[in-house]
């Protein structure tokens, strides 16, 4: 499950990567107006998140760089011991995923010193948080591995034998 968890990783953050510069290409024209209409729902566009999630501590300060990278960091290196050991197909692609979208935001970080998000989901004038393909990827996958511990019932005496029940 290692080598599955691993490629998927891979293939996120190369995904995630050549989206941002596939975006930064794009963005590089002058010419280009600032939002890039796509969807009657979706707009392209382009922005450099210093903070975490939703734009929290976005105030671009220097250490936030640093501070989430190493956060990031400690959190891939824990997933990685932990999906040395997991034994389902759907819990390696879903540690993968996330282990791939972490490790996408944090080439960002230490590149660019923040961020890239491009995707603007909006309804009206009620517009998501942008986003990026590593954010979405880590969305997933913790939505696949919440759907794999409700789905993964085991028995009662096999719960026991791996001490998963108190007696």
């Amino acid at each position: 499950m290692l080598k599955r968890g691993l490629l998927v990783a891979a293939l996120v953050a190369i995904c995630d990567q050549w989206s941002k510069i596939a975006i930064k290409a794009l963005f590089s024209d002058p010419a280009l107006s600032p939002v890039v209409p796509v969807a009657p729902f979706l707009n392209l566009l382009f922005t450099r998140n210093s903070g975490i999630s939703f734009g929290l501590f976005n105030n671009d300060a220097a250490s936030n760089s640093l501070l989430f990278s190493l956060a990031a960091a400690v959190v891939i290196a824990i997933l990685l011991v932990w999906l040395s050991r997991v034994e389902t197909g759907i819990l390696a692609v879903a540690i993968g995923l996330i282990i791939g979208g972490a490790s996408g935001n944090v080439i960002d970080r230490v590149l660019e010193g923040g961020v890239i998000d491009f995707l603007d989901f909006h309804l009206g004038s009620w517009h998501w948080p942008a986003f990026n393909i590593a954010d979405s990827a880590i969305c997933v996958g913790v939505a696949a591995m919440l759907l794999e511990g409700f789905l993964s019932r085991r028995v009662e005496p096999q719960a026991k034998e791996r001490g998963d029940l108190t007696p």
